[in-house]
């Protein structure tokens, strides 16, 4: 029977027949790898998402965690999950040998979480912050620090959270007032608080890791006087053990539409004990490791909860009978599965095309991650770079949005059975309601792409994707056929967001192009989805049989319903239009 979680027959497509991660193996960092492992981790975390994750993801929702004023209380099998998840040695699989970890490839480790994620992502947001979290001190602790608090957390006895936002302030990190004052022992006491963060208090594992974003009194103003430390729920003694409880205090818990079953809290910091992050006052760029790593894994999480919606309403549509043809006259003959009804299969498909589109942006981004990592030369490492800059606001906001509509229209495919409690969709539309929001809205990723990816180093990153949007054309129009047919579809489209891009600037009315920063948003968003499908119809090329033929239809739709909703934008964006601009208060 096929999981209702992933198409592992599409992962198979997309990581050996399109991106051929397997040809990383020739690269010395991931050289102790072969198929046959990066095939066994998928299969365990496929195995431990439908034994572990899956089963209590109802439950978990309708029993959210809850607080007595002393003691969050989060219902076992979250606990037996984790406690899975980390046995498997799963928390490193992407981390680097020296460490501890297995060193894969993060194009496969994505592909396996991916699994978890679908099958309950909350329980599955608790590994990711952990991840991301030991990420960072990985690369910018100490050894000190990688020994006291990453180990533990590959190892599953702590987790960890990141601590950004603050109420008064919200993603306007220049404005938190949590402040950092330094001791004699070259420590820190942090005093303020903290709205928003995930995970961040929990019995379900030995300590909590909180990585806090403060200010040194005295440092400079704005950003660029931000620090980051290291704030554990526990102080951690000399010999590793757990010591006294640190002065970090639960203020209460958020109660959220979605993903209900990862805690969500107000932290308190009265005092509070913690260690320095690399170097004061460049706290802002050290977390941009993590919180680009979490945009890209909220953007996972996206397709996940989509790609699971989209299989299931699939199987209701291929199960359900109802109505007949529309052109059947006999009102006694049987009736059809409403798979046959046209606008059921544009529902479908619509979803095939946001979901397996999602899917494969964001493993080829982890693929770049892969390259990134393992690049021989410097120049290498930075044109890898330059995309996946470029890439990332898109790799989070994109699946955000349309994985989000696929779910909508898995509740559209279930019917009135779609908006109740006894089937799944639902949930998974409202779990996956919070990901426009998660980690920056589509506003700010729009004001990062627009305002800084697309011009940096003189429009750098907007030219190395034009350069690989063209060899994608040139490959395509080669094949010939249809596939030539989308590649000139694509590259018109792409020379008009180039010229419509340069016109922009070009007028010197920085606060109009930026005003419209959404609409660039969704259109570049498109013109990329549209770029990877076509990645994958040139892989298709000369191959037969329904899955192959499924990819294309699901490109056909994509180019002939979805590419042409970037002419407007790109119309209200070349108009340089103001109306947002010069809209006022008080007409409203």
């Amino acid at each position: 029977m096929k999981s209702t979680l992933l198409s592992r027959r599409d992962l198979d497509f997309l990581l050996y027949e399109w991106l051929q991660i397997d040809e990383l193996t020739k690269r010395d960092r991931f050289a102790e790898h072969s198929r046959e492992t990066f095939d066994g981790v998928l299969d365990l975390c496929e195995q431990l998402a439908i034994k572990y994750f899956a089963p209590h993801n109802k439950k978990s929702d309708a029993q959210e965690p809850s607080f007595d004023g002393e003691t969050v209380t989060v219902i076992d099998e979250v606990k037996e999950a984790l406690d899975a998840f980390s046995q498997a040695d799963l928390v490193g699989m992407g981390m680097d040998h020296d460490l501890g970890g297995a060193q894969l490839p993060m194009a496969v480790a994505q592909a396996a979480f991916a699994w978890i994620a679908a099958a309950n992502i909350s329980t599955s947001g608790y590994v990711m912050l952990t991840i991301a979290n030991a990420n960072l001190l990985a690369k910018f602790g100490t050894p000190a620090q990688i020994e006291t608090f990453v180990k533990p957390m590959m190892a599953g006895r702590f987790s960890g959270t990141m601590a950004l936002s603050e109420t008064q302030a919200g993603s306007s990190l220049a404005d938190i007032l949590t402040r950092a004052e330094p001791q004699a022992d070259g420590t820190y006491r942090l005093f303020g608080s903290k709205m928003w963060i995930s995970g961040a208090e929990h019995e379900l594992t030995d300590n909590i890791v909180n990585l806090v974003l403060a200010k040194i009194p005295g440092g400079p103003a704005g950003t660029k006087g931000i620090s980051l430390f290291i704030v554990p729920k526990y102080l951690v003694n000399t010999d590793g053990s757990i010591g006294e409880r640190n002065n970090v205090v639960i203020a209460g818990l958020n109660h959220k539409m979605g993903q209900r079953g990862i805690t969500n809290t107000v932290l308190n910091f009265d005092g509070a004990v913690g260690y320095l992050v690399g170097e004061a006052h460049r706290g802002l760029s050290y977390m941009f490791h993590m919180m680009n790593e979490a945009r890209l894994g909220v953007g996972m999480g996206a397709v996940a909860l989509g790609y699971t919606g989209y299989l299931k309403s699939l199987d209701y549509a291929r199960e359900r009978p109802q109505g007949r043809p529309v052109t059947a006259k006999d009102p006694t003959a049987p009736q059809i599965p409403i798979i046959e009804h046209a606008d059921v299969k544009r529902m479908l498909l619509a979803q095939k095309a946001y979901v397996e589109g999602g899917m494969a942006l964001l493993l080829y981004c982890a693929k770049l991650v892969d390259l990134q990592h393992s690049a021989q030369t410097d120049a290498e490492r930075d044109a890898v770079t330059l995309l996946l800059d470029i890439l990332t606001p898109v790799g989070k906001s994109w699946p955000s949005q349309w994985c989000l509509e696929a779910n909508s229209l898995a509740i559209q495919v279930h019917g009135g059975y779609g908006y109740t409690r006894e089937y799944d969709v639902e949930q998974h539309y409202r779990d996956n309601r919070l990901n426009p929001i998660h980690e920056g809205t589509h506003g700010i990723q729009s004001l990062d792409l627009l305002g800084r990816k697309v011009t940096q180093r003189g429009g750098a990153s907007l030219a190395a994707l034009g350069a690989a949007i063209t060899q994608t054309v040139d490959a395509a129009t080669a094949a010939g056929g249809e596939t030539a047919e989308l590649a000139d579809r694509l590259n018109t489209t792409w020379q008009r967001l180039v010229e419509v891009t340069t016109a922009m600037f070009a007028s010197g009315d920085i606060d109009a192009a930026l005003a419209n920063s959404v609409a660039y948003l969704e259109a570049f968003g498109h013109i990329v989805i549209a770029w990877i499908w076509l990645q994958q119809v040139v892989a298709c090329h000369g191959r037969s049989g329904d899955f192959y033929d499924g990819k294309r239809f699901a490109a056909r739709y994509f180019f002939r319903s979805e590419l042409p909703k970037t002419g407007p934008a790109l119309d209200l964006l070349a108009t340089m239009d103001r109306t947002t601009l010069e809209m006022r208060d008080s007409w409203f």
